[in-house]
């Protein structure tokens, strides 16, 4: 008998049963196999999907090693460095309020320091109690900041120091019961019963309300030459004041002004008042004066003297400043304003 014929035959009648979860085919029998784990039946007799190249990078990491190599498009390295700008900037303005912390923060100090003494308010108008705007004229102040002014006014003498005309911020804020000076304090308004300091300067008058007023005009023999030479002055400012020595040119914010060259400021239109209102002792006192512009610096200057009171500067970015404290903008100077005529309702001080 053929042994060969035998083995077929014994295979054709007595098939062993295959175990189909223990056959396998070794990967390395596979044509242009790579070494690895074995591969059952049921995975080489199921249908799959041929993988794309995209999934193969995801799955071996690629994909993200690419991504975090790559340089960024032009409009994430925009966004990128603007975030960082916005960061360094909020540290640098974080740094600078260590140095001129908030008024609102530091209300509490503020008032401490208020005890058994009259504080007097200060304050400037364009970028304090109204925002700066493109055209002056249309700087108007809200309903609330006037009630804030009025409300403090009931407690606290009040006045505001500005650059513009007496007669302008008047009609502009409105309050009968406020002290105004203009022109950076070089025409001041103040009632005759409150008439302590003498002044060779200072006459009587009427108000626009047909009040008496006590007038303070240190630079009142210069209306008549500014009056004749504001036209060409405001065609060619620079020209002009080299035929007029005793005026000079300041620079306020968005503001071009013209000046007799006398010793006098916002600084020392505070003084002022604040012997008008018979604060000549300035252990008596706290005045508080709050303004954003270049121009107020002289007002901060004179309150860090004698006085000991508090400038607040009002700003959105760092700058140097005679200031004590800060606000941010308008609203602050609003909230700060409301804070002090409550607690002063409430007994507080």
């Amino acid at each position: 008998m053929n042994l060969n014929s035998v083995k077929a035959s014994s295979i054709l009648t007595n098939p062993s049963p295959i175990n189909k979860s223990r056959f396998r085919i070794h990967s390395s029998l596979l044509p242009y196999s790579q070494p690895g784990p074995s591969i059952s039946t049921s995975d080489l007799m199921t249908p799959r999907k041929k993988p794309g190249r995209l999934d193969d990078v995801r799955s071996n990491g690629w994909l993200d090693a690419m991504k975090s190599s790559s340089p960024p498009s032009k409009k994430v390295q925009r966004e990128a460095d603007a975030e960082d700008f916005i960061d360094d900037a909020k540290v640098i303005y974080s740094s600078w309020m260590f140095k001129y912390p908030s008024a609102l923060n530091s209300f509490q100090q503020i008032v401490s320091h208020a005890k058994n003494k009259k504080i007097v308010i200060f304050l400037d108008y364009d970028g304090t109690l109204s925002p700066i705007v493109d055209d002056p004229d249309r700087a108007f102040i809200s309903a609330d900041m006037r009630s804030a002014v009025r409300d403090v006014a009931k407690h606290f003498p009040t006045a505001i120091i500005s650059g513009r005309s007496r007669d302008k911020v008047y009609q502009l804020v409105g309050l009968t019961e406020l002290y105004y000076a203009g022109s950076h304090g070089m025409d001041i308004m103040l009632p005759i019963r409150n008439e302590v300091c003498t002044n060779g300067s200072l006459i009587k008058s009427t108000s626009q309300q047909g009040k008496e007023v006590n007038l303070l005009q240190p630079a009142r023999e210069f209306l008549p030459m500014i009056d004749e030479s504001w036209s060409v002055v405001a065609q060619c400012v620079h020209d002009v004041l080299k035929e007029y020595p005793r005026l000079r040119p300041t620079h306020g914010r968005k503001v071009l002004e013209v000046r007799p060259v006398i010793d006098w400021d916002k600084g020392k239109a505070v003084e002022f008042l604040l012997e008008s209102l018979g604060f000549r002792n300035s252990h008596d006192v706290l005045p508080i004066y709050i303004g954003d512009d270049r121009t107020d610096e002289d007002a901060f200057k004179v309150l860090r003297g004698r006085y000991q009171g508090y400038g607040i500067l009002v700003s959105t970015s760092p700058k140097e400043s005679n200031a004590i404290f800060s606000l941010r903008d308008t609203s602050e100077v609003k909230e700060f304003l409301e804070s002090l005529a409550k607690t002063m309702e409430n007994q507080e001080i």
